[in-house]
């Protein structure tokens, strides 16, 4: 059953019901929030796209659609925000009816980020001569939380595969199918692992963002990944962030309201949705948690604790500060998205978090930054680190569990 179909069909009878008994248009909104349902926000210039998440989920397993008071309620699917729309131009190239980008359609084969840098100065497909690389956060739009994957094998893709042309790897040379990563044209201010250089990309094959290296470690050479260009709309993944000195922040160019500070409290997933939830904050009662596409809106990439002393997030922010495993100070937690990672034989256990200090990893017995200030991976939605191996992933990811959380609302 097409869940977000039928909560739309709800919301908008409910709407009509009211205006027919004659109700303010006051009541009207705020029955609409009290569904949870509508959280659309166009015409904005950094407008977030839906994950395209529909189904609900336990720790553990689908389950039927939770109602406000339930457990799990609050989680992707609860909330319809703008729904992905795309047009194939018949040249090559996709549209994005939301955010207003062009992309490429088909992203040719594996580069160097040099030779991407090279090509787009002189790229020209659909009669369209002003592409780009993009930037991690006009990326990140495309992506959906409906994919999966099976540990280093592709499942179903990150994407809209009917719009898009998204390659996997290539078994026969050593790779592994979900080596199909995409990269950014945002380059990672600190260093990962030994003192590596890396670019931030997306995979849309297994649904992590990290940075990777921009050379091989094992010889130096430059390393390879997909491009996908894109045209238009240059202000997308721009904020414009209003401190409205009463816990929250404001980003005009999102539409989205934030808290502006977490309360210093880790939570496995379910009861981070329930804080989130029943947060009341600046006389606001309609708070949730974000998905993974609306909080990786706020994450500053020219910012990170190697180089800035802080974490990956504007100023105007404050994140609590954390020691890590080897007792280091001056280190940031992750904090909770709503959305699913569906990965390996337990596929609904996981649901994505981003990293606002380093991400981190264990790799050969040392504690490395893996991944970058700024990477979006996934933990275990409850139980303990007892639980599960202490690391997760070739480059040992660090498993938390409990992790923060930052509630978001919509402005209306």
């Amino acid at each position: 059953m097409n869940f977000k179909f039928l909560k739309t069909a709800i919301s908008l009878l409910t709407i009509l019901t009211i205006f027919s008994c004659e109700k303010d248009s006051e009541a009207s909104i705020v029955e609409e929030q009290e569904e949870g349902d509508e959280i659309v926000t166009t015409n904005f210039s950094y407008t977030v796209v839906d994950t395209n998440v529909s189904d609900f989920y336990s720790n553990d397993a689908i389950i039927s659609v939770p109602i406000k008071g339930d457990d799990f309620y609050g989680q992707d699917a609860t909330y319809n925000g703008n729904q992905p729309s795309y047009t194939d131009n018949g040249d090559g190239t996709v549209t994005d009816n939301v955010t207003g980008l062009m992309w490429q359609q088909d992203m040719g084969d594996k580069m160097s980020y040099a030779d991407a840098v090279a090509l787009v100065e002189t790229f020209n497909l659909g009669e369209y001569t002003d592409w780009r690389i993009p930037t991690i956060k006009e990326l990140y739009s495309l992506a959906q939380f409906t994919g999966r994957c099976f540990g280093d094998d592709a499942v179903d893709m990150f994407i809209d595969v009917n719009y898009f042309n998204q390659p996997i790897g290539n078994e026969s040379i050593g790779e592994r199918e979900i080596d199909g990563q995409t990269w950014s044209v945002t380059q990672y201010v600190g260093e990962i692992m030994t003192g590596k250089e890396a670019v931030f990309g997306y995979n849309f094959v297994d649904g992590r963002l990290k940075g990777y290296p921009k050379y091989k470690p094992a010889t130096g050479a430059a390393n390879t990944m997909y491009f996908r260009m894109v045209r238009g709309n240059t202000s997308y993944g721009k904020n414009d962030f209003v401190d409205n000195e009463d816990g929250t922040i404001t980003d005009n160019a999102t539409g989205l309201m934030w808290q502006q500070a977490d309360n210093g409290e880790n939570y496995d997933w379910e009861n981070g949705l329930k804080y989130a939830e029943s947060l009341i904050l600046a006389d606001y009662s309609d708070w949730r948690m974000p998905n993974a596409k609306e909080l990786q809106t706020i994450v500053d990439y020219t910012r990170s604790p190697q180089t800035t002393n802080s974490p990956a997030i504007d100023p105007l922010f404050s994140c609590t500060e954390i020691t890590d495993y080897n007792g280091n100070s001056g280190q940031y937690g992750y904090y909770w998205t709503s959305s699913p990672l569906q990965d390996g034989p337990t596929p609904y256990t996981d649901a994505v978090y981003f990293c606002f200090g380093e991400a981190e990893g264990e790799m050969n017995g040392v504690l490395l930054d893996v991944h970058g200030a700024g990477a979006q991976r996934n933990d275990p939605k409850s139980g303990s680190t007892a639980d599960y191996p202490d690391t997760f992933g070739p480059q040992g990811d660090i498993r938390k569990v409990y992790n923060f959380v930052r509630c978001v609302r919509n402005v209306n």
